[in-house]
């Protein structure tokens, strides 16, 4: 098609194409005590000539922008308003808007125009040193349309600190108040934009997207602002592809074309984000349709609100649309100046002229034929209408066209400048242009309060007003595309305020869209980065064992806060471990806890026959009943100690249970060990070894000393590394309650000394197993000391070597053997005879049984004096002198003599006859 061209013109008999003088220059004025300047873009390029050379002449521009041109109405209808109300008290405000043909050069060249001073005739610009007193042009200006102009014009107007205050433009950097000082804006910077952008893109679950962007100073610095919003939210960005910012530029379909098979080629990336001029995005989707392009559109604010993109014939098939605009508020009084323009006079408003000239050219077509007529329209097809043609107007077509972000923002930032005015004129004329300065009113509109439907606005530190954003989406309603406000975006929160529940289903349809380098890790997964350079391209893996995820695509998985829980691989969660101890309910505890309580009733089954039978010389010979009580009093003792083994360790527990059975142990074989010393003396006629055994053999000092001992070295171990609970965390899924016995050398000394004790015994027990057979308790203190040995010496690796909630149970099981074994062969076989054997029980049977073992005995051995211990009631056999038996091989002579008796002489004395000396003697003692 055919650019239709604009040039510098009065509609009158004739039409001029350039500009004669700099009145020529502005695109619409109206005189007042007090001019804002505007800078609209209603031209979206001005025409660069192709001959040489270049010459520095302000060329024409071409393409008339709708909803640009909707935007200097607006301002010019603030400004009327504002006139006839009381807002400025009599002062009445004037206007001069300049086109700027989206081109900084055209701009630059009105900003030299509003430096001009006051009432110059030649409109010069003075240089001067300090512009304090000085008067210009304009007190203030509104615009531009887009960002790159503002920041070249900013610069400019900087220089007299003249406010600038934009309805349209929103980069980032132009928040900096060092290198803009003059520059406010009514909208938010891109800083929310874009995180508004990205917080969308996260919340519909995408994060692998593509960015097309124009190549000027505000798409790249949206790019950059949205670049960094997408890293700190783990949204990768597949390509990014940049457009010329002129359409006149050669290469500019070249790359247009380019974009389009990079979006094609990237079957991954559903979402698009565009922050592109309306006509740069008019050309791109126009370029996808023919390609059948669908996909998400994600638009910035320059032209998430275009009708005249909405309507592009099949826009249907792209896909769907979502953007964010400016936060529209009460426009109904400008639709109604719209409704009445046609009234207004056209004498100072070029683009009022040029419009209706173009709706008269266009009169005859459709709707959307007529808005692309506009657009389209030679220079040629305007100069056949030189007025032969009627004018026509279209009434619905402006307000059809009418973008409310814009149109709002405009009429804010005229009454953000009005309210300024106010504010400098309450003690002063304003009716003089000289009443103030243009930074005087700076500094009061940094001050400024607007109340904006009811809510109060202003200008924060960085001169960007906080309002919000409406998220807008295009859906087809009746077979044409209608731009619907789906929610608010609230840029000081962060979040969605939805319209309706309806809209909320329309945002959650979003979500069916999957734009995602890599599927979504699951729960239970994490992502593991591969060698592509984006971090949304991963592998899924499952989270090792103690670790977990719980939500999707998470970066790494989470341990087990602490060792007392655990998880499996692939868990979404964690597990509290299972608590285990040897419970009272336990099998195992129940049968050792029974065979406790039979050692139990066996003791006290013992202590009862004993107790009935205490004159037989079966309990005398055993030491008597105090002995006898106090050895049965420690296996009670061991056998109760093993109660505190089970069920759920405490503090209590762990101290008690070895040092019960440790004292009670020691008692034990300590009482054991007199008998056993006992027993030797009793019948050892070695005179050497009745001496030692004599200086041995004091009872209540030697058990007091050996279980002192043992109850000092409990009391070192209770006081310095006391026994505590521990939990043992060596099963993954578990944890064992249990007693760490604080000291391993400590528990060793224990036993080691007990050991001490019971092999001493031992070493005393065997010297006199070949004792008298009926009441020879030496035999079977061995045997019961040999299973002590037994017990422990395969309880030492078994212990080391367990783990669990059994081993408890192991020493249970050892202490109940050990215990079992010394009680069983201690005890037991007297017990047999007092029962079974009563005829053996008696003080004749036990003379001839002493007698017997005597007499064999007398020809190969020293028989010593058995004597009794009237103290504790017990028989014992005791030889105090050196009685002799000798065998004269000379002459056949026997020579017996008891001590105390006569020396017994002759030739073959009859056996009989020494049974009974014997006899008499033990009789006596």
């Amino acid at each position: 098609f055919v650019i239709f061209l604009i040039p510098c013109f009065v509609i009158s008999t004739d039409i001029a194409f350039c500009c004669q003088n700099a009145d020529d220059f502005v695109g619409a004025s109206s005189p007042g005590d007090i001019v804002i300047g505007g800078l609209f873009a209603v031209h979206s390029e001005m025409l660069h000539p192709e001959e040489e050379p270049i010459k520095p002449v302000i060329q024409n521009c071409a393409g008339f922008e709708i909803q640009v041109f909707l935007q200097t109405l607006a301002m010019i209808h603030a400004i009327e308003t504002i006139n006839n109300s009381t807002l400025l008290s009599g002062v009445t405000l004037g206007y001069e808007i300049y086109d700027t043909c989206a081109e900084v050069t055209k701009a630059m060249a009105s900003a030299l125009r509003f430096l001009s001073k006051f009432n110059s005739s030649e409109d010069a610009v003075e240089f001067k040193c300090n512009y304090s007193d000085y008067i210009p042009r304009v007190k203030a200006v509104t615009g531009a349309s887009y960002s790159e102009v503002s920041m070249a014009v900013s610069r400019l107007l900087a220089l007299q600190l003249i406010p600038q205050v934009s309805p349209a433009s929103s980069a980032e950097i132009l928040s900096d108040k060092i290198r803009f000082p003059s520059f406010f804006r009514t909208i938010p910077s891109d800083f929310h934009q874009t995180r508004a952008m990205t917080h969308l893109i996260c919340e519909s679950g995408w994060n692998w997207i593509g960015v097309i962007a124009t190549d000027d100073d505000n798409g790249r610095f949206a790019l950059e602002s949205f670049g960094v919003q997408a890293m700190v939210n783990n949204v990768c960005i597949a390509f990014k592809e940049m457009l010329p910012a002129y359409l006149s530029d050669s290469t500019f379909h070249t790359k247009v074309d380019h974009a389009i098979e990079k979006i094609v080629k990237e079957t991954g990336v559903n979402v698009i984000v565009v922050f592109m001029r309306q006509f740069h995005v008019l050309k791109l989707f126009k370029k996808a349709i023919e390609r059948n392009v669908n996909k998400i559109w994600i638009a910035s604010d320059n032209w998430s609100a275009a009708v005249k993109i909405s309507t592009i014939p099949n826009i249907r098939q792209l896909g769907t649309v979502v953007g964010f605009g400016f936060k529209s508020g009460d426009i109904s009084s400008f639709r109604e100046f719209l409704r009445n323009l046609h009234e207004k006079p056209t004498e100072n408003n070029k683009f009022l002229r040029e419009y209706i000239m173009l709706s008269s050219v266009c009169a005859h077509l459709e709707y959307h034929d007529f808005q692309t007529c506009i657009a389209k329209q030679s220079q040629d097809d305007l100069l056949e209408n030189d007025g032969s043609k009627p004018q026509f107007w279209r009434d619905d077509f402006l307000n059809a066209n009418i973008e409310p972000g814009f149109i709002h923002s405009t009429i804010l930032a005229i009454y953000a400048i009005a309210h300024a005015i106010k504010r400098q004129c309450k003690d002063r004329d304003c009716k003089d242009p000289s009443a103030f300065t243009p930074w005087e009113l700076l500094e009061e509109l940094k001050k400024v309060i607007v109340i904006d439907d009811d809510k109060e606005v202003k200008f924060d530190s960085n001169g960007d007003m906080s309002t919000s954003y409406d998220v807008l989406l295009w859906k087809e309603v009746d077979g044409h595309m209608e731009i619907t406000t789906m929610a608010e975006y609230d840029a000081e929160k962060g979040g969605f305020i939805f319209v309706d529940e309806e809209k909320k289903k329309d945002f959650l349809a979003l979500k069916k869209v999957q734009s995602t380098c890599s599927q979504h890790c699951r729960p239970g997964q994490v992502k593991k980065v591969t060698e592509s350079p984006h971090t949304c391209c991963y592998e899924c893996v499952y989270c090792p064992e103690n670790h977990y995820s719980n939500q999707t695509d998470m970066d790494y998985c989470y341990q087990c806060n602490n060792k007392t829980y655990w998880a499996p691989i692939n868990s979404t969660m964690c597990y509290r471990k299972t608590i285990y101890f040897l419970a009272w309910t336990d099998w195992f505890a129940i049968f050792l806890l029974l065979l406790s309580a039979f050692g139990v009733v066996l003791v006290l089954s013992i202590c009862v026959i004993f107790t009935k039978n205490l004159d037989t010389p079966v309990v005398k010979a055993s030491g008597g009943l105090t002995v006898c009580y106090i050895i049965l009093f420690s296996h009670f003792l061991i056998f109760l100690s093993t109660v505190f083994f089970i069920d759920v360790p405490t503090e209590f527990k762990c101290k008690t249970r070895q040092a019960l059975f440790g004292v009670s142990f020691t008692l034990c074989i300590s009482c054991i060990l007199i008998k056993s010393l006992k027993i030797l003396l009793a019948f050892s006629f070695d005179p050497k070894l009745q001496n030692f055994l004599k200086c041995m053999y004091k009872p209540i000092p030697t058990v007091v000393t050996c279980t002192g001992i043992q109850v000092i070295i409990c009391t070192f171990w209770l006081i310095f590394r006391t026994p505590f609970v521990n939990q043992n965390f060596s099963i993954p899924r578990a944890i064992i309650l249990e007693c760490n016995e604080g000291s391993i050398v400590a528990f060793g000394i224990m036993l080691g000394y007990i050991a001490t004790l019971a092999f001493i015994c031992f070493i005393f027990a065997f010297k006199g197993r070949k004792l008298p057979e009926n009441y020879n308790e030496a035999k079977f203190i061995t045997f019961g000391m040999l299973i002590y040995f037994i017990a422990w010496i395969v309880f030492i690796p078994v212990y080391a070597t367990t783990f669990g909630k059994y081993l408890p149970a192991v020493e249970i099981i050892v202490v109940l053997i050990s215990n079992y074994g010394i009680l069983c062969c201690t005890f037991l076989p007297k017990c047999y005879i007092i029962i079974y054997k009563q005829e053996t029980n008696t003080k004749s049977a036990f003379l001839k049984m002493v007698y017997n073992y005597s007499s064999k005995s007398a020809g190969s051995v020293a028989v010593s004096q058995v004597s009794l211990d009237s103290k504790s009631s017990s028989l014992q056999a005791t030889i105090t002198d050196s009685c002799k038996a000798e065998n004269d091989s000379v002459n056949g002579n026997y020579h017996f003599q008891v001590p105390g008796q006569p020396l017994i002489k002759g030739k073959a004395l009859p056996k009989i006859a020494a049974r009974t000396m014997v006899r008499k003697r033990v009789s006596s003692i």
